[in-house]
């Protein structure tokens, strides 16, 4: 029996958990999200939920608000299962949706808003999406592509559009009233297809009947879309037990820490996107269950708009990635916040840097945690603990109910010390990857365990530390960007003889893309292939470096060699 095996059998990393957590948690509490929900909503209904630039709603409006939307979505014919597009910044619509696909029996699939056309279109006609609840600052980019995919429901969202609900307008009223003054939006959208404001089919759904199918644990949830090796980005599968125990599992090693604020309501920021798997699980759903208020902030990257509205706020747990927790330790502003009641300061998505960490920690007495995980496991796997100080540089321990085995390319377990592909079993661990049983197969081991391709080696202490990735992924600000997606879509311009990306160190976003570039065009400019980029790629995916080269080294057998072109 290898050490590793010995481990796995005697899981170093209990005797170091810290004290009041348990080492398993029961997953089988709840049959499904829409339970949880509901129960929150019950218990919490009359505690604010969420607040975004002022306005505050609470559990009992996001009831009734959702119960109305998922009535009216299966109003619409969409049958148990159907996946239903999300494609909206941190606003309050979004809370209300979420819950409003989840009990109506469909399938979350988060859509980043900035998608371009091309990234939008892929999403939608691989998800199969029956309809959309998009802000319509973004319809544009729904218009260029909708006749391409099987979206037949469009719900229009403003952000002006439900604050005469939180305003004291019953909803009796808007029933009566809103059809009288807001006729149905129409885009000009051939096919038959139905676009509907959110505040009229809120008004619609609240005379009818929400028809809450029985659901199990193993339905399908959300599909978070992450990047391939292949260049094509795959839905990591979710299901209803996969989200539960990973909330479940957070919860437990969060708990013995925020116990110290007694029954006081939690106030967490939530300034990563909902869309994003972190603040999907750890923000919007296990703050539901302990009937947290969300501070929904919808462009972090305002940092001084930022501050002005945490000037208002005693904030209890703040989770972010590196650049935004750096971006907010330097600002001077920040520093005479009141952190009084800051009581966890969890980073993931990225690796948290020690200097970001230890400024953090000096101007508001609260360590930034590093944990670990990915879509593909609901996200949570690893965390260090909450009550310690020092900045320890690893991804820390497997939270409860999981384990976490140290391979080789032939699977066999490593020893204690010695680096190799970190891999994750529990129940948090996707279903698979939509409709790709291959790739799916080729992350997926025989006795459980999902292969990360991350490298990485585990202690005596069952402490973890990241150490390189098998894949050649760049990780931007949290987000991972995949070369081959890259590199597929630029060899596709006309003046572009072969390229390569590669990711290269960046002080503000952590890495960075920077794309190899051999011209068939001899008057390909930068600013051609920027503007194409541009066209083509959200933000953080577009190279923020281009160099022109008249060859790119391969191997022998005509591989491009990413390694050597990072230096």
């Amino acid at each position: 029996m290898s050490a590793v095996s010995v481990a796995l059998e005697t899981k170093p990393w209990l005797n170091n958990y810290p004290p009041g957590v348990p080492a398993e948690v029961d997953v089988d509490v709840y049959s499904s999200l829409p339970d949880l929900l509901e129960e929150a909503f019950r218990k919490h209904a009359s505690r604010r939920a969420a607040m975004c630039m002022d306005v505050a709603i609470t559990y009992r409006d996001i009831d009734e608000m959702s119960a109305a939307l998922g009535a009216w979505l299966q109003a619409k014919g969409l049958q148990r299962g159907d996946r239903v597009a999300l494609m909206m910044p941190n606003i309050p619509q979004y809370t209300v949706a979420i819950a409003a696909v989840l009990r109506a029996g469909f399938a979350v699939v988060n859509v980043n808003p900035l998608y371009t056309p091309r990234e939008l279109e892929h999403q939608l006609k691989d998800s199969g999406a029956k309809a959309i609840v998009i802000l319509e600052n973004f319809a544009t980019t729904l218009q260029e592509v909708i006749d391409r995919t099987q979206v037949q429901h469009v719900v229009l969202a403003s952000m002006g559009d439900m604050l005469g609900f939180w305003k004291g307008l019953l909803i009796n009223f808007v029933v009566r009233h809103v059809r009288k003054m807001v006729p149905e939006f129409k885009l000009p959208i051939d096919g038959g297809r139905t676009v509907t404001r959110f505040n009229m089919a809120l008004a619609e759904g609240h005379r009818m009947s929400l028809q809450r199918p029985a659901m199990t644990p193993d339905d399908v949830a959300f599909l978070q879309y992450t990047g391939g090796t292949t260049g094509v980005s795959k839905g990591a599968t979710l299901s209803h037990r996969n989200v539960i125990a990973n909330i479940l599992q957070t919860e437990a090693w969060f708990k013995p820490m925020l116990d110290r604020l007694g029954d006081k309501p939690l106030t967490v920021v939530c300034a990563l996107p909902l869309y994003h798997i972190f603040a999907l699980t750890i923000c919007y759903m296990m703050g539901a269950r302990l009937g947290s208020m969300n501070l929904l902030i919808p462009n972090p990257r305002d940092i001084p708009g930022f501050i002005k509205t945490l000037q208002k706020h005693r904030v209890n747990m703040f989770p972010a990635v590196n650049t935004l927790f750096n971006a907010l330790a330097n600002d001077p502003e920040f520093a005479r916040l009141d952190f009084s009641e800051l009581v966890v300061s969890n980073g993931g998505g990225m690796a948290v840097q020690q200097a970001t960490a230890e400024k953090w920690l000096q101007i508001t007495g609260c360590p930034v945690v590093e944990g670990y995980g990915l879509s593909e496991t609901s996200p949570v796997a690893t965390s260090n603990r909450l009550d310690l100080k020092e900045f320890t540089g690893t991804i820390g321990l497997p939270i409860p109910s999981t384990d976490i085995a140290i391979r080789d390319d032939d699977g066999r377990d490593l020893p204690f010390g010695q680096a190799g592909e970190i891999c994750i079993r529990g129940p948090q661990v996707m279903v698979g990857y939509w409709n790709r049983p291959d790739e799916t197969a080729k992350v997926m081991t025989s006795d459980g365990f999902f292969r990360s391709g991350d490298v990485g080696v585990m202690d005596e202490r069952g402490y973890v530390k990241i150490v390189d990735r098998k894949k050649d992924m760049i990780l931007v600000s949290g987000f991972n960007v995949y070369p081959n997606e890259i590199e597929q879509v630029v060899n596709l311009h006309p003046g572009v003889l072969e390229c390569a990306a590669v990711g290269v160190p960046d002080a503000k976003s952590g890495e960075a893309v920077k794309l190899f570039v051999v011209k068939k065009d001899p008057t390909l400019a930068e600013e051609d292939l920027v503007d194409y980029c541009k066209e083509n790629f959200t933000a953080y995916k577009r190279p923020k470096y281009i160099e022109f080269r008249d060859d790119l080294p391969k191997t022998n057998v005509g591989k491009i060699l990413r390694r050597e072109l990072r230096g």
